[in-house]
């Protein structure tokens, strides 16, 4: 019986997704982290998805990848959305900038978490967590108010009184590698798995920061987490606020009107990739990490967020406001 069922109902799957492409909309430019697990996606989603629909990537970056939101809210049925995830915390904090309730999409699933540190380049003298609080003045790159990199920026000048100038103009983190390779700026937080070999193999940074708890395989566990640096009860609420979307990491989304057996046929086909040895040793070979999250839990800890208390809300407006 289970045979005939199967071959009663296999061909109506396909027509959920064959015929047509699907596009992978990406908030940042090519060469970040967010643009760099948008493409390990597309080499093989389409393997899990009924009807191998070939997949097209589509940078659009713009306004700390709001702009890509936007086109997502409004694209037909055929597009998957990746987008730099601070910009959830910022809807919520700051809802007149970004006015998405991210409550209105569905998502597919978690890549990985954001392990997120901060470093400056070593030719500045800056070796530890007590050096950079000392240090008179650093000079970081800014992009677009929002992005991961902003925010966390911010939690360095006003959680932990760095003193911390931003240099505006830079596209993303591709851009502000280069102009470090340059000395133009002194540093930056980004993701730990983001950064080159050779920087850390020279090494070209010094890691003073961890903004999350989670210990990669070549982070060295005495830099400090910056939750452990923080004494005031309130301070550490914020900052868990604040740094709630390094832990919802690389999101993928669609519009919550997509049909439910499509969102049920992604979120199925996104489950078994990650679990997949191919997609497994890719990630490995180029250093991405791989801790998974299914959609339906990343749509429950973003409906957690939205309950975050006022006040809590009110003090990491005014920090990530800028």
């Amino acid at each position: 019986m289970g045979a005939m069922f199967a071959a009663t109902s296999a061909p109506a799957e396909p027509a959920l997704f064959s015929g047509k492409g699907l596009k992978l909309i990406v908030g940042m430019p090519p060469g970040g982290g967010v643009d760099s697990y948008a493409r390990l996606v597309q080499r093989h989603l389409a393997r899990f998805l009924p009807g191998a629909p070939a997949i097209v990537v589509q940078n659009m970056p713009g306004a700390g990848s709001l702009r890509s939101v936007i086109a997502l809210a409004n694209a037909p049925d055929d597009a998957i959305g990746t987008f730099s995830s601070s910009l959830i915390t910022e809807a919520i904090a700051l809802p007149e900038r970004v006015k998405v309730d991210f409550r209105s999409f569905a998502f597919v699933g978690n890549v990985s978490e954001d392990v997120r540190v901060c470093y400056l380049r070593s030719a500045l003298g800056v070796r530890s967590w007590p050096d950079l609080l000392a240090r008179q003045q650093i000079i970081f790159g800014a992009t677009a108010a929002g992005t991961s990199g902003n925010v966390d920026t911010a939690i360095l000048r006003d959680l932990f009184g760095v003193r911390l100038k931003q240099v505006q103009g830079y596209a993303g983190s591709a851009d502000k590698k280069l102009a470090l390779e340059k000395g133009e700026i002194d540093g930056d937080c980004g993701g730990f798995t983001a950064l080159p070999q050779d920087w850390l193999q020279t090494p070209k940074i010094n890691i003073v920061l961890r903004l999350s708890p989670t210990l990669l395989a070549g982070l060295d566990a005495s830099v400090p987490f910056g939750g452990d640096l923080l004494r005031d009860s309130g301070d550490r609420k914020v900052y868990d606020f604040l740094t709630a979307p390094q832990r919802l990491g690389r999101l993928f989304m669609v519009p919550a009107r997509m049909p439910a057996d499509r969102i049920a046929a992604l979120r199925h086909a996104f489950d078994a990739m990650v679990a997949d040895a191919a997609f497994l040793a890719e990630a490995q070979r180029s250093g991405q990490t791989v801790t998974p999250m299914p959609g339906a839990e990343v749509d429950r800890r973003i409906a957690e967020l939205y309950t975050t208390p006022p006040g809590i809300v009110a003090r990491a407006r005014t920090i990530a406001g800028e």
